[in-house]
């Protein structure tokens, strides 16, 4: 077995966890009732900062396995690098919303929190799509 295959694989299972837990923690606390358990909200919300952190860490192993394997990064362009930066941003803005929501959400109305959940949810799905693109057009 080819130890840069093991790397990429091992990193691509990290990215996908990462993927399930922004996308699920975002929709499942979007659709919870008002009424749903103390806490709950928050608990998505560590989910939901891990799993931008994930994403973040596991899309830089990707540029230093590639670096290490070969020397240099990825070569990408035009709708490739596009989508990459439009990921990387999407996975800052997530995980600082989800920073934000667990030191302010105390003090937010409802429609507040809500916003924030259709937020990372947007974002989620956003980064999602990216990374498509990124797949395709490299």
């Amino acid at each position: 077995m080819d130890t840069q295959d093991l790397a990429y694989a091992l990193t691509q299972v990290a990215h996908n966890l990462g993927a399930v837990s922004v996308t699920g923690g975002a929709a499942a606390a979007r659709g919870l009732k008002l009424a749903a358990p103390q806490g709950t909200q928050r608990r998505l919300a560590g989910l939901v900062l891990g799993g931008w952190a994930v994403q973040g860490l596991s899309g830089a192993c990707f540029g230093a396995v590639s670096y290490l394997s070969y020397g240099h990064f990825p070569d990408i362009h035009g709708v490739a690098v596009a989508a990459l930066m439009l990921k990387m941003v999407c996975a800052a803005a997530g995980f600082l919303v989800a920073l934000l929501y667990l030191w302010r959400e105390a003090a937010w109305p409802a429609p507040a929190r809500q916003r924030v959940w259709s937020t990372q949810l947007a974002l989620a799905l956003t980064a999602l799509t990216a990374a498509a693109f990124l797949r395709w057009f490299s």
